[in-house]
């Protein structure tokens, strides 16, 4: 039997400071996420990470907490629910930190008597720390209990028409009204978008590098934000000035990707920007980076500095012009 396991990043069990710790070990002990050799990734969130991190974290995930527990895993059931009313075959709904588990969902599918898992990691944008880390991690569970099932990769789907379409139809009455619209993407170590490059010598090594063509395109994640931006920037009409993109949520010292949301949104207003969209692309589900760090603390970032109104563009959720855009990529999944 084939079906869909849609896979989605996760959060904690619930705001309490313990489900939190145990949440963000989790996710910051991936190799793909924090990609260093594991005696220095486990000092540096035994060390630096949990003791402080958690309860800062908790306070965040509070805020935006509802009564059906985490908006993300709220969206994302509900995404799961109204694609299974459109499609032939199962789905299941797993996280790849948290609850529902990949491994007990894995186990629950392998138990339905599914033998062809079409992977759906739900990230437009291809990231080690995002989609290979989905991927391998899933590979893994299946080929170790006997390699079960055959595994079928939804692609990155930056490039879809049908999901830039509705995107952008999503945007276009939070953009009608604004000054200028940022497009915030979650941000990167820049080293790890070079460990990406399969040829060693382009992203972030030649001037333009998201510009010239190049294999290397395929897995930088840098370029399919500029070029998700592109694609949205030509559908909304928006003139050159109008927006920007940036990229959120960098932890530790290390260089991320540039510019950084937060500073843009402290310079905007210098520049006459009063009403400001923000969209943030790189996410299907609504979740603490949209929620909280954009639509809270960006917020009071920008006011502070000047801004009169920032409007957040929901992300996709279960839109049904973008469930149905997800149904037709997965029936397209060989």
């Amino acid at each position: 039997m084939r079906a869909v396991l849609l896979v989605n990043l996760g959060s904690p069990a619930s705001a309490a400071v313990a489900d939190v710790r145990r949440y963000l070990d989790q996710f910051l002990m991936d190799p793909y996420v924090i990609d260093t050799p594991w005696l220095v990734r486990r000092a540096v969130v035994s060390l630096a990470v949990l003791p402080r991190r958690p309860a800062q974290t908790a306070r965040a995930y509070a805020s935006i907490w509802t009564a059906q527990g985490s908006p993300l895993l709220v969206h994302s059931i509900a995404l799961r629910d109204a694609l299974a009313a459109k499609m032939a075959m199962p789905v299941w709904l797993a996280m790849r930190y948290g609850e529902p588990s990949l491994t007990r969902t894995l186990a629950d599918m392998r138990a339905a008597g599914v033998n062809e898992v079409v992977l759906a990691p739900l990230y437009p944008q291809h990231a080690d720390a995002t989609r290979t880390t989905t991927i391998v991690a899933t590979q893994r569970l299946i080929d170790g209990a006997g390699n079960w099932a055959k595994v079928h990769v939804l692609p990155a789907f930056h490039a879809d028409t049908a999901y830039l379409d509705a995107l952008a139809d999503g945007a276009r009455r939070h953009t009608a009204g604004a000054d200028h619209v940022l497009f915030s993407y979650h941000g990167l170590p820049e080293r790890q978008i070079r460990k990406a490059d399969p040829t060693g010598r382009h992203c972030l090594r030649v001037d333009g590098c998201c510009d010239r063509p190049s294999l290397a395109h395929a897995t930088c994640y840098r370029h399919q934000c500029y070029a998700t931006t592109r694609a949205l920037v030509q559908r909304l009409g928006l003139a050159a000035g109008r927006y920007t993109s940036a990229f959120q949520s960098r932890l530790g010292r290390i260089p991320w990707l540039q510019p950084y949301t937060d500073a843009v949104l402290q310079a905007l207003p210098a520049r006459g920007v009063r009403r400001l969209a923000v969209m943030c692309p790189a996410f299907v589900a609504d979740n603490l980076e949209t929620l909280e760090e954009i639509a809270l603390r960006g917020r009071e970032t920008f006011v502070a500095a000047g801004g009169e109104a920032l409007d957040v563009i929901p992300c996709l959720n279960c839109d049904p012009a973008w469930v149905r855009a997800l149904a037709k990529l997965l029936e397209g999944v060989a």
